[in-house]
């Protein structure tokens, strides 16, 4: 379908720095599949944090209120609670499809079915949106922008109702025949489909929000897995005039020959290249603070920075309150996930902090 390629028909300098990204977003790539097979235990604290993030942002760049932290209260309280407000409805629907692709990506084909099921699965818990959940859209819809103050501006009209079925069909028809044939590298095609479906609009509500969904899903069905640890959702949220004002420049010739894509695609990519850098210094931050050790381990890890070298016996007696076998455990814990090390042997063995090399 030439109306796609048409698009990502670029110029000389946006190409080189189109490359220049990719070149950078898949040798992190690359390198973060290496680390994630080691299956580090903090790999699963990087991912809760990142999923609150993500939650938070995703639903305060629509309009919520709800900050990270009373997000992960309530989620804490999600089983003996009912939810109440409009922001904890769509908060917990984020959640809960988030966690759906999360565990089911590899099985997830994109198909316009399986967007309605996910749509489904976002608006679950939202009163307002019963009638229409699951559904394309039977009313027209505009993109709106929200700011502080409660001040909004449309960004663009969006796809005529009688003509949703028909441009769906072809945006997943194009978007799965691309990367079947590999002639096109997966983030341009990834990023041309999030921006025709925010073009499209196709259901009445929670196209942003499912946006970004379906783009955590293809990322991860590209095996650019890292995008679990560290929150898109939130550099969108940061830099949401530079989203909104990416989508508005390609959306000022919607449809005419000389559409312009290429203020989204480079925003896409550098954003995606700016996460990687995130999660980069993220993970060196949270690895180095022992992140992944309960606060028992941590308090262990404290006395003994402060006083190594030091045998077992000694830690006892400053925990007096722990099973020295679970001083045991914990030493050889910490000892496996490179936080500390040990010299000698039996009763005379020693522990210090290990060195960052």
């Amino acid at each position: 379908m030439n109306k796609y390629i048409n698009k990502l028909n670029f110029d000389f300098q946006t190409n080189q720095k189109i490359l220049n990204l990719i070149s950078q977003i898949d040798l992190y790539k690359g390198k973060w599949n290496v680390l994630e097979k080691q299956e580090n235990t903090y790999l699963k604290e990087l991912r809760k944090i990142a999923t609150i993030e993500s939650i938070g942002s995703s639903t305060r760049i629509e309009g919520g209120t709800l900050t990270d932290n009373e997000i992960e209260a309530l989620l804490k309280e999600i089983k003996t609670i009912k939810l109440k407000t409009r922001d904890e409805q769509e908060v917990v629907g984020y959640y809960d499809t988030l966690e759906i692709i999360y565990e089911n990506y590899n099985n997830i084909r994109l198909s316009e079915n399986y967007i309605k099921q996910l749509h489904q699965y976002l608006l679950k818990y939202s009163d307002k949106d019963t009638r229409h959940r699951g559904e394309y859209k039977s009313l027209s819809n505009k993109v709106v922008a929200n700011y502080p103050g409660g001040i909004q501006k449309i960004i663009f009209n969006t796809t005529d109702v009688h003509l949703v079925q028909t441009e769906m069909n072809d945006l997943i028809n194009w978007t799965n025949e691309q990367f079947e044939k590999g002639d096109i590298h997966p983030l341009i095609i990834i990023a041309t489909f999030v921006y025709e479906f925010l073009s499209i609009h196709p259901f009445q509500d929670g196209n942003g929000r499912l946006s970004r969904l379906l783009t955590t899903l293809l990322l991860l069905q590209q095996d650019y897995s890292f995008i679990q640890y560290v929150s898109f959702e939130n550099l969108i949220e940061s830099t949401k005039k530079e989203y909104y004002q990416s989508l508005m420049e390609g959306q000022k010739n919607r449809n005419k020959e000389n559409e312009d894509i290429s203020a989204w695609i480079l925003y896409f990519l550098e954003k995606l290249n700016a996460l990687t850098q995130r999660l980069a210094a993220k993970y060196d931050v949270f690895k180095s603070k022992g992140g992944y050790l309960n606060e028992r381990q941590k308090k262990i890890k404290e006395y003994l920075n402060d006083n190594q070298p030091l045998k077992i016996s000694d830690i006892a007696k400053r925990f007096k309150n722990i099973n020295i076998n679970t001083i045991k455990k914990d030493l050889q814990y910490m000892k496996k996930e490179q936080v500390v090390q040990s010299i000698g042997k039996g009763k005379g063995t020693v522990y210090l902090i290990r060195e960052e090399k």
